[in-house]
């Protein structure tokens, strides 16, 4: 079942690059008591989410700084390694947003996000979707209806809907 507005969303564990490497991040510590945006997309350095996605949000932050947002988390089915370049070579490290992998994609699953494309190599990725999470519930939920496309989940939409 895809995890809908009023749902409160499971506490995960994600990886991302620390100082001594690989390191478990938990979702419960992130959203605990705060307000932040996390977006999830199919995958790093793929057309879609290097061109449009990330920088959406990119674009955005300071916006979402201004309406209350204590971070912005991008999520996505890969491992510590390609987060971290990823985040360092779009932008979106330097702009502080937490750049972080799913690479089991079991919280993707979790929230019925999970999709599969074999034609282009994509198993257990993440749909494109973008929400609002107040204290761990989900308050606004955007969902792509189509992976290629970026609006309805983009930064700018969400910021909008605030």
């Amino acid at each position: 079942m895809t995890i809908a507005v009023g749902d409160t969303l499971p506490d995960a564990a994600f990886v991302r690059m620390g100082p001594d490497g690989p390191e478990a991040v938990q979702l419960g510590d992130i959203v605990r008591g705060k307000k932040v945006v996390l977006f999830g997309l199919p995958g790093a350095f793929t057309p879609t989410c290097d061109a449009a996605h990330v920088p959406s949000f990119i674009r955005t932050k300071p916006q979402f700084e201004a309406k209350g947002v204590d971070a912005i988390v991008c999520v996505s089915v890969n491992d510590a390694h390609i987060m971290r370049l990823w985040g360092v070579n779009s932008g979106a490290t330097e702009a502080g947003i937490l750049m972080l992998g799913d690479a089991d994609s079991s919280f993707t699953k979790a929230i019925g996000m999970e999709f599969s494309n074999p034609k282009v190599g994509f198993f257990d990725r993440s749909k494109r979707y973008s929400m609002l999470v107040e204290d761990g519930v989900v308050t606004i939920l955007n969902e792509e209806p189509a992976t290629g496309q970026c609006e309805i989940s983009a930064g700018g939409t969400l910021l909008d809907q605030m």
